[in-house]
């Protein structure tokens, strides 16, 4: 009976581009990926930051080697959500990048489109303007 090598399908990750830093946002099951990556990790945001290309480019070094492919994103346009100030928002929060508040509402940036869908699923809507973070 013949047998089939079956290649693990490997992750996906948006790197954002949000002024002169890239950042990315993702759980990593494996401790070690955690661990080399830990040099760029900001507690306070939850996330990862690049300050320079040759910074990101070792962190996406390090991805590929554990298996991660990456997307280098520069247009945020479709990963952006809004949503009223009245509205609870801590299940948005957890799956975004970056986030501002303005006086009528709160702008979240995305870590990629299912957590998009999954904002819109609970009242955000598709952010159409302009915005940096």
């Amino acid at each position: 009976m013949p047998t089939f090598d079956v290649v693990p399908r490997r992750k996906r990750i948006k790197i954002f581009k949000l002024g002169k830093l890239w950042v990315l946002k993702h759980f990593f099951d494996d401790k070690e990926i955690f661990k080399s990556l830990l040099d760029y990790y900001v507690k306070d945001q939850y996330r990862f930051e690049f300050k320079s290309i040759g910074a990101r480019n070792n962190a996406l070094k390090i991805l590929e080697r554990n298996g991660f492919d990456y997307d280098l994103v520069e247009d945020l346009k479709g990963y952006v959500v809004q949503l009223p100030k009245s509205v609870k928002y801590a299940p948005i929060l957890k799956n975004s990048v970056a986030f501002k508040e303005t006086i009528n509402e709160r702008i979240f940036l995305m870590k990629d489109f299912v957590a998009v869908e999954e904002a819109v699923s609970l009242g955000a809507k598709i952010y159409e303007g302009e915005i940096s973070f």
